[in-house]
């Protein structure tokens, strides 16, 4: 993502951005109320569109930033989160004396990101030893060493494929090596075998950026074109073979082991060996091929391909996965395409959003620390935790109360529950980045030396028990996960903020919002993906036939619902692709409202609020999460790759399946938002 500079001054000799009034760094998180009234749109009428009556204020209030695709309360905390880190930032890096290495590492990380003088004064100087070693190539013979450094380097899949680790998923105790598909720079692999109008435009528009990316890497313009369509004929012949998202959402067509001879016969024409020796990991002899016709197809590109155009790939590949951190005629190319164009954003972010951003990337944990000093206390984490112990009650509950379900099956179902771990705001254990050396004038060095330090890091783990410890995401992120194959969920310090965990709000929003979210991801251990996961996180069948049909049926019912939805234009949701999300909406929201009946229980029915009763309260909480608007550019990305459907039905096709929502707001039958029809699985 990007945004647009406002009045962004550079302070040379402490290489540190100062800003306006208008764009500065914060000392503090500022409050948002849990349930925003001001949101509100009570003009429009809940049971014809409660999305409207809920967020409608706040989409009139919050239009789209220029830099950015989509605006929503997410991404709302999420850009205050990033303004009080900038703040945390901005002191460590004008700070030399009494730093601890952490600290040392994250305030000379950003400092050398926001010396933008300094990073433009060496043009595309850092990509030139990368360059030299491609042009340097001899044969495919020596692409796999060149290709692992280059690995390591970037860390990025689009070269070729992707290569790293996972736990087994026949074994979850194990960690093996996976080679996955990859090789590609757009979204998605339809955007190159879609044959409609504005694919075709789109493919235009990507083959002239990277045409004028060869440019600036000093390439005549026709070798430029021709170049570019080098490019894109090699990553069309690697889509083509590749599963679909909703292929991809199967387990099962992913789990594909074989020795270091059977990975070798896929892909003859590339010496493995080769490459795991330069990776540093020589001894592996068991690997899982998440999608062996790629595999297959990439043996055919290093067949049918001249070397010379292998090198112009690679050499695309370097320059667009370096760009971000060039000088600014690398950055502005980079992001007319990928940002502009791909996803219709007008401006660049301010340096200072994308230096945090890398940060929290490079060195999310260390940069996490801080922030959970400062803005996560132990009275959050006991709220999120007793939410959370009262939703997996509801679930509980829920299980053996299903008629659909047999006694054989829930007794698996209610083991996998009692073994689900809850990880809230922060790791137990901090991770140390004490090795990766980082240098106040050297930002592509440093994201270099610090991705290579990550990717090192995961190899390691090949062949190593599990660390169900470990976090996918950072302290300070607004997002949230489940882990089927760790058998966690997952809650970040970042979304445990107002507006959307408010402690000093009432119960009924919290429960409408939080309570939402911790029994989404709760769901996802028991949707269509996750249920073939078994306790201990392996890829297991625990289910009877006839409870696999019940659960099916029931889940085709939202599939028939969604499916009904317009995302933009003439594109309607993919609701096969988004079912595991529509599931765990549905799942989470159904567990929210029995665990906050649990609490009125205890405490008492509290009095109406604002002209709003109780169980109000809890849906307009539930519904707020959600405020969003989208540029059409990016919805047609998400109709595409985007697992979950557009807030607008988030709310109004979830709602819909609730009666309790229908008597709360005294719906008719009928309406909108009370359909004589209803799904309901959990």
């Amino acid at each position: 993502m990007s945004k647009k500079p406002v009045a962004l001054l550079l302070a040379a000799a402490l290489a540190v951005g100062a800003a306006s009034a208008a764009d500065e760094p914060l000392t503090a998180l500022p409050y948002t109320p849990g349930l925003d009234l001001q949101a509100m749109d009570t003009r429009a009428a809940p049971c014809e569109d409660f999305y409207q009556y809920a967020c409608g204020g706040w989409i009139e209030r919050n239009p789209i930033p220029p830099d950015q695709a989509r605006w929503d309360v997410y991404a709302k905390l999420a850009d205050e989160n990033k303004r009080f880190l900038w703040g945390i930032l901005d002191t460590l890096a004008i700070q030399r004396e009494g730093r601890s290495p952490p600290q040392q590492q994250i305030g000379d990380l950003f400092a050398s990101c926001m010396d933008e003088s300094g990073v433009d004064a060496k043009g595309m100087q850092p990509l030139a030893p990368w360059l030299r070693r491609i042009d340097e190539l001899q044969g495919v013979k020596e692409l796999p060493a060149l290709l692992a450094a280059l690995h390591l380097a970037t860390g990025d899949e689009g070269l070729l494929f992707g290569f790293g680790q996972n736990q087994d998923f026949g074994n979850s105790s194990r960690v093996i090596a996976f080679v996955m598909a990859g090789g590609l720079s757009l979204p998605d692999r339809d955007h190159y075998v879609q044959t409609s109008a504005k694919m075709r435009q789109l493919r235009a528009g990507y083959t002239a950026h990277v045409a004028r990316m060869f440019e600036l890497l000093g390439h005549p313009a026709e070798a430029a074109r021709r170049e570019a369509a080098a490019v894109l004929r090699i990553e069309t012949e690697l889509a083509r073979p590749a599963l679909t998202r909703v292929q991809q959402r199967d387990p099962k067509r992913l789990y594909n082991k074989v020795d270091a001879r059977g990975l070798q016969r896929l892909a003859p024409r590339f010496d493995w060996a080769a490459y795991l020796q330069a990776l540093g990991v020589p001894a592996l002899r068991e690997f899982n091929i998440t999608e062996p016709a790629f595999v297959r197809a990439l043996d055919r590109v290093l067949r049918r391909h001249s070397l010379a155009d292998l090198k112009t790939y690679l050499r695309w590949h370097a320059a667009h996965a370096l760009a971000p951190q060039l000088a600014a005629p690398f950055f502005q190319e980079d992001f007319a395409f990928f940002g502009k164009a791909l996803r219709g954003i007008p401006e660049p972010s301010p340096r200072w959003r994308r230096c945090v951003t890398l940060v929290d990337h490079q060195l999310g944990e260390a940069l996490g620390q801080e922030f959970v000093r400062r803005a996560f206390g132990p009275e959050q984490k006991r709220q999120t935790e007793h939410v959370t112990a009262q939703v997996e009650a509801a679930m509980a509950a829920e299980i053996n109360a299903l008629d659909w379900m047999s006694p054989a099956t829930k007794t698996k179902a209610l083991e996998k529950l009692a073994a689900v771990v809850n990880k809230v705001g922060y790791p137990e254990r901090w991770r140390d980045y004490g090795p990766v050396r980082i240098v106040r004038d050297d930002l592509v060095g440093n994201v270099v030396r610090a991705t290579e330090f990550e990717q090192r890091r995961q190899l390691a783990k090949i062949g190593q028990p599990v660390d169900r410890g470990e976090w996918s995401m950072t302290p300070p992120t607004v997002n949230a996960y489940y882990n089927a194959q760790t058998n966690d969920i997952n809650f970040p310090a970042g979304i445990l903020q107002p507006p959307l965990f408010d402690p000093k709000m009432d119960d009924a929003p919290n429960y409408g919002n939080t309570g939402a979210t911790i029994g989404h991801e709760l769901t996802h251990g028991f949707d269509d993906e996750g249920r073939q996961f078994d306790a201990e996180g392996n890829l297991k069948n625990w289910w009877t036939l006839r409870d696999e049909k019940a659960f099916n049926r029931r889940a085709q019912c939202l599939v028939d619902q969604y499916g009904k939805y317009t995302v933009v234009d003439d594109i309607r949701i993919n609701s096969r692709l988004t079912l595991g999300e529509d599931l765990a909406d549905l799942g989470g929201l159904v567990l929210a409202l029995i665990a906050w009946k649990t609490e009125v229980a205890a405490k008492g029915l509290p009095p109406d609020r604002d002209g709003l009763t109780p169980i109000q309260r809890f849906f307009v909480g539930a519904a707020q999460w959600a405020c969003e608007s989208v540029r059409p550019e990016e919805l047609r990305i998400n109709a595409l790759t985007d697992p979950h459907s557009p807030g607008k039905y988030r709310v109004n096709g979830l709602v819909a399946n609730f009666p309790e929502f229908a008597q709360a707001f005294a719906c008719k039958p009928g309406q909108p938002m009370a359909p004589l029809k209803r799904c309901k699985v959990w």
